[in-house]
């Protein structure tokens, strides 16, 4: 198994960890620099004798790649040793790519409640899978005695982040911005408790102060703490001009905006940390550097790492599209099937982000091999469909799966499709039901045999389906035409 090293905030190279203008020192502040170097050496050293093996090993096993250990010989887990309660759950559960000043964090979460945000734009009415990851940090937070802020993008959303994007995105109006906040809002009722707590969870949006700001005295008090040099160094930015590809000077103060948000919710609200996906660490980086700078504040940060599949995907897309949490934007039976087809290799860490099982029982769940693994997959499909839309809508999708694919029948939770008495052609359904997007891809999956009308097989473009029957569209979509 990967040596887990979560000490450090980017990847450096073994022999520059101690440079202080090496990648591992970019982004930290200076006054936290010397005592995370000292922590790092320290838990490396005590990592590698409890491996019995050399600190010299430790790094090069560390920083050697996701095969390093089949590479070299070793077979250890080490986790990383946090006192807090927050820390040890990120840990455990697998959130942690990157954290500033761990040690000073872990500290902080040991004696007091942390408030912590993450930020969500309003891009669309809803959020989809890929942002779920997000959306568990903060439940995590909040079941490690922490409060959680959910800051809504009405500010920033107007911009749009760049961050490792291939070009700008289109600008929205204030009220399709408006629309999507009140949209999105509602999925995190399902995961976060809101109210007036110590540790309850509290809603804001950045219009509140973005949309007011003055130009120039915003960049007087904070444009002049920003490097441009420093700007452009950051991943996010450099990607997209070495690839000479447009980034527009709006796009480019997107990080500016974002680090202002942290400063106003350390004012506002007494947030001590954001947290993030990895490819928020520049935008995270500036927000403690700017609290610093300007109000000598002390805060941090934690990033997740990329989530993909085992296959190289990315989370929350597939071939039909978005996985999206709202009902209204996806129905509970698929979005309980998309969690049914994860890939074996993908049970138990999935298990662990997106569920709130124990850890021994998910560890039991993911060494069960053969068909069994179905068995856990079906639980990871039911737990996190009951997180997102309650516990009877993912008992009814999995009800309707058993009776679809173990009895044959037809369950209540199928999507429906209403057509006339005369019924509909079997190309024009598929597309109407929703199972392909285009004609053409029907015709083809009807040329290779994978469409079915009441279990048999489809070989005519002329075949007609009418209200009663069942199509299938491969082995894992399944619909019911209905009288329209």
């Amino acid at each position: 198994m990967l040596v887990h090293d979560t000490t450090t905030r980017r990847n450096p190279s073994p022999d520059s960890r101690s440079d202080k203008n090496s990648h591992f020192n970019r982004g930290l502040p200076e006054s936290g620099f010397q005592r995370e170097a000292q922590n790092v050496r320290q838990i490396r050293h005590h990592r590698a004798k409890s491996c019995g093996i050399s600190h010299r090993a430790y790094i090069q096993l560390a920083f050697a790649g996701d095969d390093a250990p089949a590479r070299l010989g070793y077979a250890a887990r080490i986790m990383t040793e946090y006192t807090s309660d927050l820390l040890r759950l990120l840990d455990q559960r697998g959130y942690i790519h990157q954290v500033t000043d761990a040690a000073a964090l872990d500290a902080l979460a040991s004696k007091q409640i942390v408030p912590g945000y993450i930020g969500f734009d309003p891009t669309a009415p809803s959020l989809h899978v890929g942002s779920l990851v997000q959306i568990m940090l903060l439940r995590r937070m909040q079941q490690s005695g922490h409060k959680p802020i959910v800051l809504m993008g009405g500010g920033t959303g107007k911009i749009g982040d760049p961050s490792f994007k291939d070009e700008a995105r289109k600008l929205m109006t204030d009220e399709i911005i408006a629309s999507n906040v009140a949209s999105i809002k509602t999925v995190f009722e399902k995961f976060l408790t809101f109210g007036d707590g110590p540790t309850d969870a509290v809603m804001v949006d950045n219009a509140d102060w973005l949309d007011k700001l003055e130009y120039i005295p915003f960049l007087r008090d904070i444009g002049r703490h920003f490097s441009v040099n420093r700007m452009l160094s950051f991943d996010s930015v450099k990607l997209r001009l070495d690839r000479e590809q447009s980034l527009s000077f709006l796009e480019f103060n997107y990080m500016i905006l974002q680090g202002y948000d942290f400063l106003e919710l350390s004012r506002r609200a007494g947030c001590r940390l954001q947290m993030g996906g990895s490819d928020q660490w520049g935008n995270i980086v500036n927000g403690i550097e700017l609290s610093r700078r300007v109000d000598g504040a002390e805060v941090y940060g934690v990033t997740t790492p990329l989530i993909t599949t085992a296959d190289g995907g990315k989370m929350g897309k597939t071939m039909s599209g978005a996985v999206w949490l709202n009902e209204d934007q996806l129905p509970a039976f698929d979005y309980w099937q998309f969690w049914r087809n994860t890939d074996d290799r993908d049970v138990g860490r999935f298990l662990r982000l997106f569920t709130d099982l124990p850890l021994d029982e998910i560890a039991r769940l993911e060494a069960l091999e053969g068909a069994e693994i179905n068995e856990a997959k079906k639980i990871l499909a039911t737990e996190a469909t009951a997180m997102c839309r309650g516990r009877e809508a993912a008992e009814a999708a999995a009800e309707t799966a058993r009776k679809t694919f173990e009895e044959g029948t037809s369950g209540d939770d199928l999507p429906t499709l209403a057509v006339p008495a005369e019924g509909m052609g079997i190309v024009q359904a598929n597309t109407a039901i929703g199972f392909a997007t285009s004609n053409k891809e029907v015709k083809r999956k009807i040329e290779e045999g994978a469409i079915r009308v009441n279990g048999e097989k489809v070989s005519s473009l002329d075949v007609v389906v009418k209200p009663g029957d069942k199509i299938s569209y491969g082995q894992k979509k399944h619909g019911l035409i209905v009288q329209g």
